[in-house]
C-alpha cells in the first residue's frame, strides 16, 4: 500500500532534517572547543605588549627586555622548545625560531584549578607540541636557546594559550 501524498512529504523533510542536523553536528561541536589556558603568577604586575611573531621578529632589538604577548607554533623535542611562526614555518631549523624558556620559578596552571602544564594528569601530560598557541613573556635577545639555534628567548613564561 502506498502513502498518501501528506505522509510521503512528511517523511522527505523528516529524512532532511535529520541529515541537516547530522552534517551540522560536527561543526557545532567544534565550536564548543574551550581553550586551556595555563598561567603563573610571575610577571602579575607587568604590562604585555600584543606583537605578531612577523612583527617580533622584523624588530626584535625594539623589544628587548620587554614583556609580550604573541602567538605562533610550539615545537619540543630533543634540545628543542621554540615558537614558530604559523603562516611561515617551514620546519624545526627556521633560523626565525623564538626559544621559550619555562622556569620553575614562574609555574604554569590551568585556570582555576592547579593542574600544572607540565603535570600528568588523568594518564597523559598537556600536549602543547605542534600546536598553535599564545604565549607572554619577556623578550631576551643574549640568550639563543640551546646551540644559539634561534633569534632570541621568551624567558619568564606566565601564560599559554592552547
Amino acid at each position: 500500500m502506498a502513502l498518501s501524498q501528506p505522509q510521503q512529504m512528511f517523511s522527505r523533510r523528516f529524512i532532511a532534517v535529520l541529515i541537516a542536523a547530522v552534517c551540522l553536528l560536527p561543526a557545532l561541536q567544534s565550536c564548543s572547543h574551550k581553550k586551556k589556558v595555563y598561567q603563573s603568577n610571575c610577571n602579575i604586575d607587568k604590562t604585555f605588549k600584543l606583537v605578531t611573531f612577523k612583527q617580533l621578529i622584523d624588530h626584535l632589538s625594539d623589544y628587548d627586555r620587554q614583556y609580550i604577548e604573541v602567538s605562533g607554533r610550539y615545537e619540543e623535542g630533543k634540545g628543542l622548545s621554540a615558537l614558530f611562526s604559523d603562516s611561515l614555518f617551514t620546519g624545526k631549523s627556521d633560523p626565525n625560531a623564538l626559544w621559550v624558556n619555562f622556569s620553575q620559578d614562574c609555574p604554569l596552571y590551568l585556570t582555576g584549578t592547579h593542574k600544572g602544564l607540565f603535570e600528568y594528569v588523568d594518564g597523559s601530560f598537556s600536549q602543547i607540541n605542534n600546536k598553535p598557541v599564545v604565549i607572554r613573556g619577556m623578550i631576551d635577545l643574549h640568550n639563543k636557546g640551546y646551540r644559539n639555534r634561534c633569534k632570541a628567548t621568551i624567558d619568564r613564561v606566565s601564560l599559554v594559550k592552547l
